[in-house]
């Protein structure tokens, strides 16, 4: 009888600390992390102010999704070269070599410049629905022609400069809210918008998967605080004092938004 309670204690007393080394192992991980965050002004953080002054036009905010991890997670290093208006040619040559061998974590936001979003929303916003319409269609046939390859270069590069790294690539939201009275574009301009996303953030996903890189969705997250909802707008609508901002995430959108979804992801 001794015996037996002996072996239910041990083994109990080793399930335990299973338990308990197992919870333990990644905020350990998490803390020892070498963290580098690239991408464009979603990844920068335009949009949610208080940007650095070391950032200069590429508007690094300390509310940006990278800066929140490393405040609440506090990995061993971090860095971030993300900058507002990057493609994926920019990200390959001016911000893979801030990566190395020893690099644990990266995190991308990439794509939508290469297609056009500045001009993409300019175009809706002034010429009304046709232009935008036809402006959409033209950057969904280089997302579906083009983008795919450059992503996978991003992908690629990155595990060549940082082979041991876990990879994130996270994704834009989407910015309407459809069905609602709103007033602005149209309601055929802003459920064309939304469907520009999509594409933009499936296709990411699939090259994301293809590359063996993690994708963050941030879609579901802004649901209730888009742009038309009745919720609190985690989006900046077209903002004529400071156009930059239009359309970018606010600083309640980093927070609630996409650090909870990259913070999950990068595990």
């Amino acid at each position: 009888m001794r015996r037996s309670r002996l072996v239910t204690l041990t083994l109990a007393v080793g399930a335990a600390l299973a338990v308990a080394f197992g919870s333990a192992s990644p905020a350990a991980a998490a803390a020892a992390d070498r963290y580098v965050a690239l991408g464009d002004s979603y990844a920068s953080g335009v949009g949610a102010d208080s940007y650095t002054s070391e950032s200069g036009s590429c508007q690094r905010s300390t509310n940006a999704y990278p800066a929140l991890y490393n405040a609440n997670v506090k990995p061993a290093a971090y860095k971030s070269v993300a900058c507002s208006g990057a493609t994926t040619a920019d990200v390959i040559s001016g911000q893979l070599p801030a990566l190395s061998s020893s690099t644990t974590l990266v995190s991308v936001t990439v794509g939508g410049n290469d297609i056009g979003f500045t001009s993409i929303m300019t175009t809706c916003v002034l010429m009304g629905e046709s232009d935008c319409i036809a402006a959409i269609n033209t950057a969904e046939a280089k997302v579906r022609g083009e983008l795919p390859a450059k992503l996978a270069n991003v992908y690629k590069g990155i595990k060549a400069k940082a082979p041991s790294a876990r990879v994130v690539a996270v994704g834009y939201p989407v910015f309407y809210q459809l069905g609602t009275v709103c007033v602005g574009l149209s309601a055929n301009s802003r459920a064309k918008i939304n469907e520009g996303i999509n594409l933009l953030d499936d296709t990411t996903k699939a090259a994301a998967s293809a590359n063996g890189v993690k994708f963050a969705d941030v879609r579901s997250q802004f649901t209730g605080h888009q742009l038309c909802s009745g919720g609190e707008k985690w989006l900046h609508a077209l903002n004529y004092l400071t156009l930059s901002k239009s359309y970018h995430p606010t600083a309640a959108g980093q927070a609630g938004g996409y650090y909870p979804v990259f913070r999950s992801a990068a595990g």
